[in-house]
């Protein structure tokens, strides 16, 4: 199975190793056809502290690093 990889804007640094990711995406309401757009917020591992607030990153899946922590920042876009 393929790991899964989000794009989203870096929203807080202020843990060691951490980052708190806010992913965004476009759903459509199943019977008005609407859409609109919903966020998650993802902790990430960030090893050595180079990411900070504002920065565009991808994340991806990996085994489970702490009880909220399953992703690790991959590269800034």
């Amino acid at each position: 199975m393929a790991k899964k990889k989000l794009q989203g804007i870096v929203v807080s640094d202020k843990m060691t190793k951490t980052v708190v990711v806010k992913v965004e995406s476009i759903k459509e309401h199943p019977k008005y056809k609407r859409r609109y757009k919903i966020h998650k917020k993802f902790k990430a591992h960030d090893e050595n502290g180079q990411y900070h607030m504002g920065d565009v990153v991808v994340i991806e899946e990996t085994k489970p690093m702490s009880k909220d922590k399953h992703f690790i920042v991959i590269k800034k876009v």
